[in-house]
């Protein structure tokens, strides 16, 4: 109860500091309306063409679309700030006022800023994902809403372990610039689903597959993706993809934990 008080407090004043500056917050919302309205129109005329992409309908692959942008919306709403303000904080030093505060430092440097603006984002995947749904016309269990909520909290702590390692070098570098840049190449990749990836030509190896390889078995971001919105559409033929990337999640987590513990161990502090 104590860590959701917390928390509560930190969306308390991040909706304070947002209405601070209330037109930079409509163009934060308008923005991300506009891309998503874009990314639906472009896909909407592509299936105009062809009736499948790789074994995904119109609304199968709009309920994915609608899966990574709700993973995407969340890690950003509430890590991305937090990461690159670690970033900051190392460089000048303010890092040492979070370090004696009597929380847990990793809880109080990934949540202490919400990106209310990106609520927006949460929402319109939601209803995204709803009407595709209803136009798939398939029935759907418990289970399946259960296990989709399941993966989609997988993806998230894949994703956020990734970004707070990644943040975690500014205590060598002193300043990470690349970690927005990291956050957009990564999401790039997540933004197809797995079978995108697939070769055409059986008698060799294409760089496709060794994409889809080396995001699944190494750095498992198409699976985090693509696994919960297979499995809310029903399509999920293969239950090792599953077990693969919770397992995934749960190492990145008890690294990145490592990682943070690590690297605090070796920041000197402002005054040094």
């Amino acid at each position: 109860m104590f860590y959701a008080g917390v928390l509560w407090m930190f969306v308390r004043n991040s909706l304070i500091r947002e209405m601070m500056f209330p037109a930079n917050f409509m163009i934060q919302v308008v923005t991300r309306l506009f891309w998503f309205f874009a990314r639906v129109a472009l896909f909407t005329v592509i299936y105009k063409e062809v009736d499948h992409i790789q074994g995904w309908s119109q609304h199968q692959y709009f309920a994915f679309m609608a899966t990574g942008m709700l993973i995407n919306a969340i890690v950003e709403a509430f890590f991305m700030p937090n990461c690159a303000a670690f970033c900051e904080n190392i460089r000048t030093g303010k890092l040492d006022f979070s370090l004696t505060k009597p929380i847990d430092s990793q809880f109080l440097v990934s949540m202490e800023r919400v990106s209310l603006a990106m609520i927006s984002q949460i929402i319109l995947a939601v209803a995204l994902l709803v009407w595709s749904l209803i136009n798939i016309g398939a029935p759907i269990s418990l289970t399946q809403v259960a296990l989709y909520l399941f993966y989609i909290a997988i993806a998230v702590a894949f994703f956020y372990s990734m970004m707070i390692t990644t943040a975690c070098t500014s205590i060598w570098f002193g300043r990470n610039q690349g970690l927005y840049d990291f956050w957009f190449y990564i999401t790039i990749f997540a933004q197809y689903p797995r079978s995108i990836y697939d070769g055409t030509d059986s008698t060799r190896f294409e760089t496709g597959e060794a994409l889809q390889f080396g995001f699944t078995w190494i750095v498992p971001v198409l699976l985090v993706v693509t696994v919960p919105a297979q499995i809310i559409v029903g399509t999920l033929d293969d239950r090792m993809f599953g077990i693969v990337a919770a397992i995934a999640a749960a190492v990145a987590l008890l690294a990145s934990r490592g990682v943070f513990q690590w690297s605090l161990n070796h920041y000197r502090g402002a005054s040094s």
